[in-house]
């Protein structure tokens, strides 16, 4: 046995005994797929984190957090007859066989761009052969940000020829949706009806954002990383000069903010 069997071995008897009726623990006893999922989302965050500091023991960590939450899902799906986690090996190493014919098999992919067409096209067969099958949309996670999913959907239905032709014509359609919702603000006092155009402005700036690869969700992480550094200069700026932030006033917090930006300047980019 390997190291990697042997601490596979015990990390599943650890999960058992945790939800063992007799002896485990309350907590872990009392959890189901859903009171989980949150933790399982959290988990994989923090370790896009750990990897976005370059933080490897940390990475770790927080991978061990998030393989107990695979074990964690697998044992309440064994509990129930439903599957193991060896189900679950078993079924992630049949797909990656599967989708790499390059490695595994005859096909000829020489580079990166092509094997990501090739997965792209295995995808869509696997998903016309599952039972229900009715949209080439319906297997993009709901429970991915929105920003995220809004770029995985059009990205899609790009696929299809579904697709600006060009992307002036998505800053067109940027500034028409910009204009029907300050004309919500403007007519109306229906929230529901400011929500929902405001969505509209999102969904094509995910969509403007895929056609120049950019991942909108990474590009506004690192716009609210910018503004946590900015804002932070100023409470230190405001701390060096003995003021409270709530006495500062938006015209002196305003010039700090500028001056945050040319401090910052070489980190902001």
């Amino acid at each position: 046995m390997t190291a990697a069997d042997d601490a596979t071995s015990r990390l599943l008897a650890l999960m058992a005994r945790l939800r063992d009726p007799e002896g485990g623990c309350p907590w872990d006893r009392e959890q189901n797929f859903a009171t989980i999922a949150p933790y399982t989302i959290e988990e994989a965050y923090e370790v896009a984190d750990a990897i976005a500091r370059a933080d490897l023991a940390a990475l770790k960590d927080e991978l061990g957090d998030l393989l107990f939450q695979v074990v964690f899902h697998a044992q309440m799906a064994a509990e129930q007859g439903a599957f193991t986690y060896a189900d679950v090996a078993e079924a992630v190493i049949a797909k990656m066989t599967r989708r790499h014919p390059h490695v595994f098999g005859t096909a000829d992919i020489r580079t990166a761009e092509a094997q990501t067409r090739a997965w792209e096209e295995a995808k869509a067969q696997e998903r016309a052969t599952k039972p229900g099958h009715t949209s080439i949309l319906a297997d993009v996670p709901l429970a991915l940000p929105a920003l995220t999913r809004a770029e995985k959907l059009t990205r899609r239905a790009s696929r299809v020829g579904f697709d600006w032709k060009t992307p002036a014509k998505v800053l067109d359609k940027l500034r028409e949706e910009v204009s029907e919702f300050a004309q919500t603000i403007e007519n109306s006092d229906d929230h529901a009806a400011r929500e929902d155009e405001f969505g509209d402005i999102l969904f094509v700036l995910a969509n403007y954002a895929r056609l120049y690869g950019i991942d909108p969700e990474k590009a506004l992480r690192s716009t609210n990383d910018k503004f946590v550094r900015r804002f932070q200069f100023i409470e230190q700026q405001l701390e060096k000069e003995g003021v409270p932030l709530a006495d500062a006033g938006l015209e002196r917090m305003d010039l700090l903010w500028n001056e945050a930006k040319t401090a910052l300047a070489r980190k902001d980019g």
